[in-house]
């Protein structure tokens, strides 16, 4: 859920802004993205922003909050088509200016000069952001790794770096995600070859889950089922996306069509291999549905088999391995990267952030992009090879870059927005602190029905959902009705003919009853109608 903000001379460049997803503390939650509140109220000098690649962390935020923003924005060919699909779900094709930047092109906005360094990644054009001004360079190296062998552009571009890295840096800001993996995060040609020889295995249906952004694993998958006799089917709308901005872009332009989840139903089973989203365990992507058995056309069972060909992203183990777990149920055989070679990362190990390091020689590091212990590792390699200057920070943390070393000077506001249907609301909002509240605790209400002259007409109505079952749990539930009509029947005169005092009295009422009886705190709302 990438947004970072770059200063000079009193105009802000941001770098990326990205998505991430909801999950089990966050109902009905799908989309989550950061809070511009900061740089909106200051949008007159936002300058631009510059995408560094076509990951959901880093551009799916753009969608929503543009409109918020309004500014130019920057982004390589794939990530551009990516982006204009997405926009133009929303209407907004035509509106929001983007401008393609070839990885290796050098453009001013505003103050800033920007370089894009090509380097490579789990999605095709990545980027490195060389950032030029008066006060200094600072490299943003986004999302990377250095993949010896990549299969769909180039490798990194090092002599760049290595020019860059003599013209001199102020600092880098950079990815920290697997600063604990010793040596090299490995190639895609190798996950390549292994694929190829692990689909000729298995006789009956094949689903493999992977990040639908990984264009070079859909192709590795076309191509080692091509070479096992096996036609390739897409299942999930971002698959289609993404497959869409790849073929526009130049990518799988030697690959054949890929079948519809509909017309696959027509393939025999050992014929057949279907790509699915979902590796992460999301509740309304492919895989899910297919574990649930609730996919209209993809069904797997007894002699079929699902390689998960991704890494378990942190926070996201049980939601996944409640997928691999329906999936075992139904009959199918699951393989994942622990099984077999069937992922690398895509970002860079510990000798590749040595590699990057000793060839930009930056003068401080300021690490991100990863948990709080996988910063403060970046910032002791740092110093282990001689950059002493670092710092670690936390989101709104402002830092100042100057020849003293990095300083944080100040904190600005930060937050989450969440995406509830139509509209964007804070993560910290009271509709959704009540949402939680009501799936945790359940909600009651009550309706009491009083005369003018502060008098019941009938017996309070109480519905309590999640709580309490008028037929089969009467007793509580006529307690719960008898403590609200005697809270409002005890109050004075004066304060039965108050609606305000007298809604409170029997919320509270009717809450603690339902507290002393099952110790749940449910959200309690009352109303109280006069005639």
């Amino acid at each position: 859920m990438n947004l970072n903000l770059y200063g000079f001379g009193g105009k802000w460049l941001m770098v990326d802004l990205g998505v991430t997803f909801g999950d089990d503390s966050m109902p009905m939650i799908d989309v989550v993205m950061p809070d511009p509140a900061w740089i909106e109220e200051r949008a007159d000098n936002l300058v631009g922003l510059v995408l560094t690649h076509a990951h959901e962390d880093h551009l799916g935020a753009v969608q929503y909050l543009w409109p918020r923003l309004r500014c130019p924005v920057y982004a390589t060919p794939f990530a551009a088509a990516l982006l204009r699909d997405k926009l133009r779900e929303v209407g907004l094709q035509s509106v929001v200016p983007v401008h393609v930047m070839p990885a290796g092109s050098r453009f001013d906005v505003g103050p800033f000069n920007v370089e894009s360094v090509h380097m490579t990644h789990s999605i095709p054009e990545p980027t490195s952001l060389v950032i030029r001004t008066p006060a200094g360079t600072v490299v943003h190296t986004g999302d990377w790794k250095l993949d010896p062998d990549p299969l769909l552009s180039g490798p990194a571009d090092l002599e760049t770096l290595r020019c860059v890295g003599n013209e001199g840096v102020l600092a880098v800001v950079g990815d920290s995600t697997n600063v604990f993996t010793k040596g090299h995060s490995g190639s895609e040609a190798e996950v390549r070859a292994n694929l190829i020889e692990l689909l000729g295995r298995y006789p009956g249906r094949i689903a493999i889950g992977c990040f639908a952004t990984n264009v070079a694993r859909v192709e590795s998958i076309a191509l080692a089922a091509e070479a096992n006799g096996r036609s390739v089917a897409l299942v999930g709308r971002s698959l289609w996306r993404l497959e869409r901005a790849a073929r526009e872009t130049g990518y799988l332009k030697d690959i054949a069509p890929f079948l519809t989840e509909h017309d696959a139903q027509h393939v025999p089973a050992d014929k057949i291999v279907y790509v699915c989203t979902g590796s992460q365990g999301e509740p309304r992507a492919a895989l899910s549905r297919i574990a649930a058995n609730d996919h209209p056309f993809v069904k797997l069972g007894k002699g079929d088999t699902v390689l998960f060909s991704s890494r378990v992203i942190p926070g996201n183990e049980k939601a996944i391995f409640k997928v691999q777990n329906a999936l075992v149920r139904l009959g199918c055989e699951v393989i994942t990267d622990r099984d077999e070679f069937i992922h690398v990362s895509g970002h860079p190990g510990r000798e590749e952030l040595e590699t990057f390091l000793k060839l930009v020689r930056p003068k401080m590091v300021v690490p991100v992009h990863g948990e709080a212990r996988h910063v403060r590792e970046h910032a002791a390699l740092a110093q282990s090879l001689g950059i002493d200057r670092t710092v670690t920070i936390e989101d709104g943390a402002m830092v100042r870059l100057s020849p003293e070393g990095p300083e944080v000077v100040d904190h600005v506001p930060t937050g989450r927005l969440a995406q509830d249907g139509p509209r964007l609301i804070r993560l910290d909002s009271e509709i959704l602190r009540d949402r939680r509240r009501m799936v945790f605790n359940g909600s009651a209400v009550c309706t009491v029905v009083a005369d003018r002259k502060g008098k019941l007409v009938t017996d309070p109505l109480v519905t309590a959902l999640g709580l309490l079952d008028a037929e089969h749990f009467s007793d509580e539930h006529d307690a719960v009705v008898e403590a609200a009509r005697d809270a409002f029947e005890d109050l004075p005169l004066a304060a039965r003919q108050d609606d305000d005092v007298a809604q409170e009295a029997v919320r509270r009422a009717v809450r603690r009853t339902l507290k002393d009886m099952l110790g749940h705190k449910p959200v309690t709302t009352v109303h109280l109608v006069r005639v």
